[in-house]
């Protein structure tokens, strides 16, 4: 059997052009959705254009046109949706309803990996509000996808790199802090970093493999667990600098909540799942899922040292 044609939904987009490259890396024929949507958006049209200059392919289907999804779904093997589920960008979870729709309909996929790519949902039952409805939705699109019979790999890959690591997890910057950093609590609990190009990397690894078929691959690569203490001594040694640390409780985090939009209360949600309760690795993987270093360790995953580097 060959490797397995891949349609990815969502592939201008922060995670879907690294899945792109990296199902084009591996050697699947890449088809790419260009939903006619896109409208006067320049940037996404060109990223487009220029996955099809190395040698993807592109679909032309719409969300609001049920049959040219279903058409576009009976072309490939495998398809991994990327739309976004972060409320600071476009929060579009419920949308993959139709795409499970048009997969049920086709009948011909043999993988589904819907928009996870975060903390695992189906233990976040107990996520305080607003940031819960992150998580109620993706259960509702795996509810779908299962009664739907619909095969599936779900990705849950933590904390990526680029919100979490340069900015040493503080909220609303994405760069080093200079002076001063927050400290978590105790800034002890165990988080979770990867790489975003390598999320794609283990992301695409599944698609064609048996033992993540119907389970949860958890990324969860040893030296990327860190406490976000190690995290910030780990930049202090690169700068040769020392920061001013300051403990934030947990009180007082979520009493930062009061006044924020919406974006801004998610956020502060889930850091506190994240920092406080250590909701990343709180827990052993159980035999509905497997993790990615352990099946894929041909994979030289980024360290967050050399992560850090690139903002020296």
């Amino acid at each position: 059997m060959g490797k397995s044609k891949v349609l990815v939904v969502g592939g201008t987009g922060y995670i879907g052009k690294r899945i792109v490259k990296a199902c084009l890396a591996q050697g699947h024929a890449t088809y790419v959705l260009l939903r006619p949507e896109i409208g006067l958006d320049i940037d996404k049209l060109q990223m487009l254009l220029s996955f099809k200059e190395q040698g993807a392919r592109l679909i032309e289907a719409s969300f609001s046109d049920h049959q040219s999804l279903v058409d576009a779904v009976k072309q490939v093997d495998v398809v991994i949706c990327t739309m976004s589920g972060v409320h600071f960008r476009s929060h579009n979870i419920l949308v993959q309803l139709k795409l499970v729709d048009a997969i049920k309909e086709a009948g011909n996929i043999k993988r589904f990996l819907p928009s996870e790519f975060g903390m695992d949902p189906a233990r976040m039952g107990h996520a305080i509000e607003p940031g819960n409805v992150t998580f109620e939705e993706k259960m509702t699109v795996r509810d779908a996808i299962e009664k739907a019979k619909i095969p599936f790999t779900y990705v849950s890959a933590n904390c990526f790199a680029g919100y979490f690591v340069p900015n040493l997890s503080q909220l609303a910057t994405l760069v080093p802090p200079k002076d001063k950093v927050g400290i978590y609590g105790d800034g002890n609990q165990k988080v979770i970093f990867v790489d975003e190009a390598d999320v794609a990397t283990y992301t695409v690894k599944t698609i064609d493999d048996p033992r993540t078929l119907n389970k949860t691959l958890y990324l969860r690569p040893k030296e990327n667990i860190l406490t976000q203490r190690q995290l910030v001594d780990m930049w202090e040694k690169l700068t040769g600098r020392t920061l001013d640390k300051f403990s934030v409780s947990a009180q007082d985090f979520l009493a930062s909540m009061k006044g924020m939009d919406l974006a801004g209360q998610v956020g502060v949600g889930h850091f506190y799942h994240i920092f406080y309760e250590g909701c990343l690795s709180n827990f052993e993987i159980g035999e509905e899922g497997e993790e990615a270093s352990e099946l894929y360790p041909e994979v030289q995953y980024t360290r967050m040292d050399a992560y850090l580097k690139r903002y020296l």
